[in-house]
């Protein structure tokens, strides 16, 4: 063992550490295993390499990746990702204990996790906003489960089906084995009842579509029920807020804040309520305090876990928030700004109605639903075979026209140049009809 310093264990700690187990040896750990399952050959390992041979090896990796241009969104977007963000997130002061019970050696962490939460409390209007969440879905079955604990006696909820398919398909996971019973669909108005807790809606349906959410409030409230609006965080900047529709909750994804699709994540998911359900939100709060020198400091503010209190009185057993890419949206907003926000919605709308109007000129497509308001994704009906149509496009290095409910899905966000938009409408020209 001398010749491996960082291993942790002595000689000593291993020999008494087989001792209290009664074991002679560390096979010894091993005998329940049946020993058809011990593997008993060579492991097949690589010879050794140099750092630069790793670099090497792993940069030759990489080339075998396919690098398209991406036109779809469906939940993850390929939005602008400013440079500086990555070498911000690394520095020391935000490097503290991965959970911040001990604020006085944790103020990095706290601090930037109470940006977080004024910033989403100002895109979304509302009044309270817990320390991240997993990702949006998560966020918006917890924000039902929320809805249950905040109504009496009531166990019903109900999910519109105009959401993303990935958030229905967290919502029924997350939601099977609870006592709550989940309806799903397309009219949520028309299932009010007076069990009904909470309504979940989107401020953009799968389609691309902006809803008009007029009405919704006083129906859903009138119920005795609480309204939760799944929303893009991003596009909050030019669009009525939770809030302005008189929502009680607002959930979503944040990746729309600068993180890159990655593959599908990391992520991170907000929620924001109104101040009447505060000690309702799952999570933690960080809350803003002085010290005994009387400085402004941040402390953890409202614990209603199960490792806090009793766990019949917890809102949630949820123990992971997306502290690091909280971290990564709030630096993004803090340099785009309210301005920025606006810019990077304005390019993305325009990017997205003029590929619109030109796919629709080539004549292999119908519109899907016409007159109705979009921002950057769009949804169009396909006159011409949908897999011939993706082939094509992936030839010629874009990832667009999804296939969804019979219709195929593009999106532009202000990373698409007219060049590109240009070139993908000459491809879809080629195809025959």
């Amino acid at each position: 063992m001398s010749g491996f310093s960082y291993f942790p264990h002595t000689e000593d700690d291993i020999r008494v550490m087989l001792e209290r187990a009664g074991v002679r040896n560390l096979d010894g750990l091993y005998s329940d295993v049946p020993a058809d399952f011990i593997y008993q050959g060579e492991y097949d390992l690589p010879d050794a390499m140099s750092e630069q041979q790793v670099r090497d090896f792993f940069e030759k990796l990489g080339e075998k990746n396919t690098k398209l241009k991406v036109f779809v969104g469906q939940g993850a977007y390929d939005h602008y990702v400013p440079a500086v963000i990555p070498y911000i997130t690394s520095r020391s002061e935000f490097l503290t204990a991965y959970t911040p019970y001990q604020c006085e050696i944790s103020q990095g962490t706290l601090r930037y996790i109470f940006e977080w939460q004024s910033m989403i409390c100002r895109l979304t209007g509302l009044d309270v906003s817990n320390a991240s969440m997993y990702d949006g879905p998560s966020a918006a079955a917890e924000a039902l489960r929320m809805a249950v604990n905040s109504t009496r006696k009531r166990n019903k909820v109900i999910v519109s089906t105009k959401l993303m398919q990935n958030v229905l398909d967290v919502v029924k996971t997350y939601l099977k084995y609870p006592d709550i019973e989940v309806v799903f669909a397309w009219d949520v108005l028309e299932e009010l009842g007076p069990d009904v807790a909470g309504v979940l809606v989107p401020s953009i349906c799968r389609h691309g579509v902006i809803q008009d959410l007029t009405g919704y409030a006083d129906a859903v409230h009138a119920a005795g029920a609480l309204l939760i609006e799944y929303c893009d965080p991003s596009a909050l900047a030019v669009l009525k807020t939770p809030a302005e529709w008189g929502a009680d909750i607002a959930v979503g994804d944040a990746q729309t804040l600068g993180m890159p699709i990655c593959y599908g994540g990391p992520y991170a998911g907000f929620i924001a309520c109104k101040q009447d359900y505060m000690r309702k939100i799952p999570g933690r709060i960080v809350g803003q305090s002085v010290d005994a020198s009387g400085k402004r400091c941040f402390v953890l503010t409202l614990q209603a876990r199960e490792q806090h209190i009793r766990r019949e009185k917890a809102t949630s057993n949820i123990c992971s928030n997306e502290s690091l890419m909280a971290l990564w949206a709030t630096v993004y907003l803090s340099l785009m700004g309210p301005e920025g926000l606006r810019k990077v919605n304005e390019l993305s709308c325009a990017g997205a109605h003029y590929l619109y109007d030109e796919l629709l000129k080539t004549g292999r497509f119908e519109e899907a639903f016409p007159g109705r308001p979009f921002l950057k994704e769009f949804c169009l009906k396909p006159k011409v075979d949908v897999a011939v149509l993706q082939q094509k496009l992936l030839d010629a290095g874009f990832f667009a026209a999804l296939e969804l409910d019979g219709y195929v899905t593009f999106c532009v966000t202000e990373k698409r140049t007219k060049e590109e938009i240009d070139a993908l409408v000459a491809v879809v020209k080629e195809i025959a009809l």
